[in-house]
């Protein structure tokens, strides 16, 4: 989608509130798509909040109606993945991991509100925040095995701390959780429904007293609905316990759970060599020490995807830019993915370290 006229330097509104800043991602035409403009005018607007003493509490938001963030921009990755620019590529994912490690060591509070969706690099933004806010329309989800890629922006360090499986299964299935999967999953930590949202904001910029977020947002939440993943525990801990892809569709077809061979259905029509690399970079992320490592990580994953791998240009084709929803695959079936497959995506190298 287009940006509506909309200059590069106005993709993110950036303005203060009293002592509060506000960062408010600018193209709702595309659900507030990241791309390389948006990523910069976020850091350096941290940067320079950083050593301001009149900001004291930062707020991301997003424009429109539709969400926060729906991921980065993947048609622009898809351009740059067919000319063969992994150039390109490395540049903006350094940039966005970057952000990403910045948000969560940033040195002042950074309230993400997570309202309506908030999906792959959506996550990278709003996921490491030290307050997440969710309300009862978000929709949160780490989508990239749906085009044949695999979680990043520290996604992996987030579903490798949930509780259970639940990393495995929520990685693997791109599953979409509302505000009461998040909170559960460990995605969010405060569901604030819509209408509050203004007051809460509002409360943040004009308190007079030194309450903070933590405090503030006690008199805005309300408690959420159970949650539908803490309910299908039982089954998804069996089937994604184990320890490739195969056999945790066979495990799956073993349940008596609808929903879990449905899943299993779905497992088998997505790329197998995203979901093989995804299972085993989750498990991988398990023993790393800090969201950097995770970041590193993911950054040779990525890159390894871009420059060697076809199913990342036929998964955004079939699903972004001729949406035909037929992706063909290569291998088109786990049993076709070479065991070396996976070794070699966790044994790539970019030209252009991560950190530098």
């Amino acid at each position: 989608m287009g940006d509506g006229g909309i200059t590069a330097e106005d993709k993110v509104v950036v303005r203060a509130e009293g002592s509060l800043g506000r960062l408010t991602l600018n193209r709702p035409q595309a659900i507030n798509a990241l791309d390389l403009d948006m990523i910069r005018l976020l850091t350096a607007a941290l940067d320079v909040w950083e050593h301001d003493r009149d900001i004291d509490t930062v707020v991301l938001d997003g424009a429109g109606e539709r969400g926060l963030c729906a991921g980065g921009d993947v048609r622009g990755l898809y351009e740059r993945t067919v000319a063969g620019d992994a150039e390109a590529s490395a540049l903006f994912f350094r940039e966005e991991y970057a952000l990403n490690a910045r948000i969560s060591d940033y040195p002042k509070p950074i309230v993400a509100l997570a309202d309506g969706i908030t999906m792959g690099g959506g996550i990278g933004l709003a996921g490491h925040a030290p307050f997440r806010i969710v309300t009862e329309r978000s929709k949160l989800a780490m989508p990239e095995t749906r085009i044949g890629f695999t979680p990043d922006v520290g996604g992996t360090w987030l579903l490798a701390r949930a509780p259970g499986r639940l990393g495995e299964y929520l990685g693997l299935t791109g599953t979409v959780m509302d505000a009461a999967d998040a909170m559960y999953a460990g995605f969010a930590d405060h569901l604030v429904p819509t209408e509050n949202l203004e007051g809460f904001v509002d409360a943040l910029a004009t308190r007079a007293d030194p309450s903070g977020p933590a405090e503030l947002v006690l008199l805005f939440d309300e408690t959420p609905a159970p949650s539908r993943l803490a309910a299908a525990r039982a089954w998804i801990d069996d089937a994604f316990a184990a320890d490739t892809v195969g056999e945790i569709i066979t495990r799956l077809r073993a349940r008596p759970e609808d929903e879990a061979r449905s899943t299993a259905d779905l497992l088998e029509e997505l790329s197998p060599t995203g979901l093989a690399v995804t299972l085993e970079a989750v498990h991988r992320v398990r023993s790393l020490p800090t969201l950097r490592d995770a970041l590193a990580q993911e950054y040779g994953l990525v890159m390894w995807f871009a420059a060697t791998q076809p199913d990342l240009a036929e998964g955004i084709r079939a699903q972004v830019v001729d949406k035909d929803r037929s992706p063909r695959w290569r291998p088109a079936t786990l049993a076709e993915l070479s065991p070396e497959a996976t070794a070699s995506a966790f044994s790539f190298t970019p030209s252009v370290p991560l950190w530098r």
